[in-house]
């Protein structure tokens, strides 16, 4: 009698897109202008990937989806389903609209690694955005008119147990690279993105398809109060004031009195408590509530581990409730 096996699918989805943070610079100017555009913030769980990409709502997405098929606790076979989906750069000429496709390169996917009762499946995608741009080179003319390339190269693990583990093994430092399980909800994000170093190296060799891949900072996913807080703090009455933080520089120091607020535009900050860290967070993530409401003291450092952009805004200009609420978060999360 044949043996009865059984196939398991799971997958792992990266979206790809540019927020208006993002873009700093000259370039800046394309976007603010109307030439080009900023994304809208994809959604918090994917229903409909297609349809995402139908409604320009992403430059690229890496979809690895894959299967094992299982004969008691053992793999007996394995493979590859998923792949890249490439979307549009939309850019205004006067009153008309006009669409450029991007440019998708192969999707890279490496032999699955199979350790007996799990196989790890490793797969990158992406390619050159719809509107090709000029760059600095060093040989004659000087000058070269070409897209840089972005990706992002995930990895899945699945389990014979029906278990699955992912990671970002690699992503272009531009754009903003999101992550969802194989529920389709959103569990991570890359946080750093770097414009100029994407511009002026993601060409050539320095892409995963000559070779080299660049490693990605992941930090978790905000809470839906702080995604609610952030539209507050960016679009509300008053404007906040952007900061830059170096990497290694205290953004605030434990002890500190202060009355501002803080919302996490790009970059990974350490939280850090009489010298010891107790968490890591990055964009999206609303900071400095609880010397509002308490002895007006800071109760944390904040100390930036890359580069970062805050958004800076007076306590009083947000619900106390929300920040009570923020609190009761931040306590559950580091203590």
């Amino acid at each position: 009698m044949a043996a009865m096996t059984e196939r398991i699918e799971r997958s792992v989805t990266s979206i790809s897109w540019i927020p208006s943070e993002a873009v700093e610079g000259m370039t800046k100017a394309a976007f603010t202008s109307g030439f080009s555009h900023y994304d809208d913030p994809p959604p918090d769980v994917i229903e409909d990937l297609e349809a995402l990409r139908a409604a320009d709502r992403f430059r690229f997405a890496n979809q690895l989806t894959a299967w094992i098929d299982v004969d008691g606790d053992r793999i007996v076979d394995s493979g590859y389903t998923g792949g890249g989906m490439i979307g549009a750069t939309t850019v205004r000429l006067g009153p008309k609209a006009i669409t450029f496709a991007a440019v998708p390169l192969p999707d890279k996917q490496e032999t699955p690694d199979v350790g007996g009762t799990w196989a790890r499946f490793t797969q990158t995608a992406g390619g050159r955005t719809g509107l090709p741009a000029p760059r600095p080179v060093r040989y004659p003319p000087f000058v070269q008119i070409s897209a840089p390339i972005a990706w992002t190269t995930l990895s899945l693990t699945i389990h014979a147990d029906g278990r699955a583990e992912h990671a970002v093994a690699g992503a272009s430092a531009f754009p903003r690279h999101w992550i969802y399980d194989d529920g389709g909800k959103l569990v991570a994000k890359t946080g750093l993105v770097d414009w100029s170093d994407w511009f002026g190296k993601a060409f050539g060799s320095r892409t995963p398809w000559g070779g080299e891949d660049s490693p990605a900072l992941v930090t978790q996913v905000e809470t839906a109060l702080e995604r609610e807080l952030s539209t507050h703090i960016m679009r509300g009455e008053r404007r906040p004031r952007i900061r830059e933080v170096k990497a290694g520089a205290m953004l605030v120091e434990q002890g500190d009195v202060g009355t501002q607020l803080y919302l996490v535009l790009d970059g990974v900050l350490s939280v850090e408590v009489s010298g010891e860290p107790l968490a890591q967070v990055g964009p999206g993530a609303v900071l400095g509530e609880r010397a509002l409401l308490e002895s007006g003291a800071r109760t944390a450092s904040l100390r930036a581990v890359t580069q970062c952009r805050v958004a800076e805004v007076e306590g009083d200009a947000i619900d106390p409730s929300f920040l009570h609420e923020l609190a009761v978060g931040h306590r559950r999360e580091h203590g």
